[in-house]
């Protein structure tokens, strides 16, 4: 019998091997994705980039995948290319992980791969029809894989990430477990963009959810080109007993300081701890401020402690209505 930790290493170790294998299938195929290493790229211009409170937002990394809803994303982030005066990539990765634990030997793979080639061609025509006369510089990229980590591997050159609310396949769950790996560990800060809403409103106030921790720092830091440009900014706190090692936290007074260097003027406010989840609380507060933004702190404590026994990142992704700007 094998103990917990050997299990565990033996399934990891099968993940892995299943990965090398569909690789493998790949290359014997043919890859899918040329433009993987020659981006085509449409519009570019040259002109130099305008820095936004000492940082600029020019390169939005865009998942694209063939859903329902993939029009109302897509119009959504030329909204931000347009309001960010920046680059497009849309970034479509073919799902292979999805076939791996049920198809060890890869015949079903293989199978699978004409059709996800002819669903990224038409996602792709389609997309250039879309893009043709908006007016934004942008180029197309294919990858495979599991869609995080295609979006980790081109996060090191983006400056945001943008995706929605559920994960990204047909008929995906919420909250996006994606979303919340790709916040966990990207470079730069994630968009998420929640069901229902048919235009960002971005210039509207901005509601920065503010527990003095690394996590809510780091997502303040990254979020300040949008807070420049921001109607007002409410740096909200959820008045709760202190959690183990907060002395180390940074009050309020520290996130509005380092706003006030930016040029940012900000309304700190206290919210009663009440009972009700601090994800309620921060999105009815939104809604009283009609925000158009929530900058959050993603997972403040483990993500699989969250998945379990929730949390307020988990509960955000799962609930909110407003878009949410997300960094680790």
């Amino acid at each position: 019998m094998f103990s917990g930790n050997q299990f565990v290493s033996l399934v990891y170790l099968c993940v892995r091997l299943a990965s090398r294998w569909c690789i493998f299938v790949l290359n014997c195929l043919g890859s899918i994705t040329p433009s993987s290493t020659r981006p085509i790229l449409k519009g570019v211009r040259t002109e130099l980039s305008v820095c936004v409170g000492g940082q600029m937002m020019k390169t939005i990394l865009f998942n694209a995948y063939s859903d329902e809803d993939y029009p109302r994303r897509l119009d959504l982030v030329l909204d931000l290319a347009r309001y960010l005066d920046g680059h497009l990539t849309l970034l479509n990765s073919m799902p292979f992980e999805t076939t791996v634990s049920a198809d060890p030997y890869g015949a079903a793979f293989a199978a699978m791969v004409p059709i996800w080639r002819e669903e990224a061609r038409n996602l792709r025509k389609k997309s250039e029809v879309d893009l043709a006369n908006e007016n934004v510089p942008w180029d197309w990229i294919e990858d495979s894989g599991p869609v995080s980590h295609a979006m980790l591997r081109r996060s090191a050159l983006a400056d945001i990430i943008v995706l929605g609310a559920r994960e990204p396949r047909v008929g995906g769950s919420l909250p996006s477990y994606t979303a919340g790996e790709i916040a966990l560990t990207a470079d730069c800060p994630v968009l998420v963009l929640p069901e229902n809403i048919e235009r960002l409103e971005l210039d509207q106030p901005a509601l920065v959810a503010w527990d003095g921790s690394a996590e809510a720092s780091h997502a303040l830091r990254a979020a300040t080109p949008l807070l420049k440009r921001s109607k007002s900014v409410f740096l909200v706190t959820v008045a709760m007993k202190k959690k183990k090692g907060a002395q180390f936290d940074f009050p309020p007074i520290a996130g509005a300081e380092y706003l006030s260097r930016h040029g940012i003027e900000c309304d700190m406010v206290e919210l009663q701890f009440d009972g009700m989840p601090v994800a309620q609380t921060i999105t009815e507060a939104a809604a009283a401020r009609r925000c158009g933004l929530i900058v959050l702190g993603a997972y403040g404590r483990m993500r699989i402690t969250e998945r379990i026994f929730g949390g307020v990142t988990h509960d955000m992704l799962s609930n909110s209505s407003v878009p949410l700007l997300l960094r680790h």
